[in-house]
């Protein structure tokens, strides 16, 4: 016993000198790693200039960075993203299924829809826009007011009038002659609520078949006296089956899709 414990308390001196000569072997093989692997040089500073398109190039770049920070809000409001998670949303519930389908393969499948349905747009603007812009025949102000327009058709052609005149009179702004005098910072709020709405009504039709399940299930447990067993446990079979049989990602996407009108 006694060898024992003197030979537990010799282990950390001998596992010493092991570690140590690890440490000076990786502190002097460091330098010839560092010599052997290129690693990429970064300088972040302001210097002095007299060229005004270094001045206007910078101005460009930190844009850049504005835009690709508010880029998601920018997928919210002015893209089909809101209808489809919406949509997804609703459909969830209804099943009545708690983990299944995760939300990460929810918000995914809404944004490959998302680039899928925006594809004709996102071409559009490339088109008029950012390849004019690239080859130096457009200005910024220039390639801007262009790439908007096919946005702007696209979310004009997803908005209702009563929703765009509901924000043209809270602004109190004149009754435009066409659409181009319609600011966008009417269009935009105006587009997300009648995407929101049209999101509640396919998610209400959604509803309705596992709705009746659901009150089928119930009425037969209460007719058998099974009061303690929940209806939501024996009804989700019956959903999934349902959902399975009539193909429903099928018919759900594709009329999600064939709402707005690809």
């Amino acid at each position: 016993m006694k060898m024992t414990i003197h030979q537990q308390r010799m282990k950390p001196a001998t596992t010493l000198p092991i570690i140590l000569g690890l440490l000076f072997a990786a502190v002097f093989t460091l330098p010839s790693l560092c010599h052997a692997i290129t690693l990429p040089s970064l300088r972040i500073g302001l210097d002095e200039t007299s060229n005004p398109k270094e001045v206007s190039n910078l101005v460009e770049i930190l844009l850049i960075f504005t835009v690709l920070s508010v880029a998601p809000a920018i997928l919210l409001m002015m893209t089909c993203f809101t209808r489809l998670i919406v949509a997804f949303g609703f459909l969830k519930q209804a099943l009545g299924s708690q983990q299944a389908p995760p939300p990460q393969v929810l918000v995914g499948l809404a944004l490959f829809l998302t680039f899928f349905i925006m594809s004709p747009v996102f071409n559009k603007m490339n088109d008029t826009a950012v390849k004019p812009y690239l080859a130096e025949k457009i200005n910024a102000e220039q390639a801007i007011a262009e790439g908007v327009k096919p946005l702007r058709a696209f979310m004009f052609s997803q908005t209702r009038e009563k929703d765009l005149g509901l924000f043209l009179s809270i602004a109190k702004i004149k009754k435009p002659n066409n659409k181009d005098e319609v600011p966008i910072t009417i269009l935009i709020p105006a587009f997300m609520i009648s995407e929101l709405k049209t999101a509640f009504e396919i998610g209400f039709i959604l509803f309705i078949p596992f709705l009746i399940i659901d009150m089928v299930v119930a009425s037969v447990l209460l007719s058998m006296g099974m009061m303690m067993l929940p209806p939501v446990m024996v009804s989700l079979p019956f959903k999934l089956m349902l959902f399975v049989l009539v193909d429903g990602w099928y018919l759900v996407v594709g009329s999600l899709v064939k709402s707005f009108g690809v």
